[in-house]
C-alpha cells in the first residue's frame, strides 16, 4: 500500500520557492507544489528569538520518494539548515492519491 506525504519548507523569497518547486516536479520527486505567501514566521534560530517574512512551499509525494525529495531540498535550498518536514496524508480522494503516485513513479513519462 502506498503512503502519501505533504512536505513543507520555507524560503526567503517567492522566486527561491519557485526555483525549488520547478525542478522537484520536473524530476518527478514531487507530484506538485503550492507556494503560499508571504507568511509571517515566529521562531528560534541559532539561540535567538525572531520573526520574519517567508514563502511556504508545500509539495506532495509518496513515502517511497520522500528520501529523494528531502535530499534534493537539503542540497538545493539556499539556507544552510532549512526546515524540511513531512506529514502523512491520512485521508484523501482516491483520484488525488493516484495522481500523486502516478506523477512520482520512476516509470512515469
Amino acid at each position: 500500500m502506498t503512503n502519501y506525504v505533504q512536505v513543507s519548507t520555507a524560503t526567503e523569497t517567492k522566486q527561491q520557492a519557485i526555483d525549488l518547486a520547478g525542478p522537484a516536479v520536473k524530476e518527478r520527486i514531487a507530484a506538485g507544489a503550492q507556494i503560499i505567501g508571504p507568511v509571517t514566521s515566529v521562531f528560534w534560530h541559532l539561540g535567538e528569538y525572531g520573526t520574519g517574512e517567508e514563502w511556504q512551499l508545500l509539495l506532495k509525494t509518496t513515502s517511497d520518494r520522500y528520501p529523494d525529495l528531502e535530499a534534493y531540498l537539503l542540497e538545493r535550498h539556499p539556507w544552510d539548515n532549512p526546515e524540511v518536514c513531512a506529514v502523512q496524508i491520512t485521508e484523501g480522494a482516491e483520484r488525488c492519491k493516484k495522481w500523486i503516485g502516478d506523477s512520482v513513479s520512476p516509470n512515469a513519462s
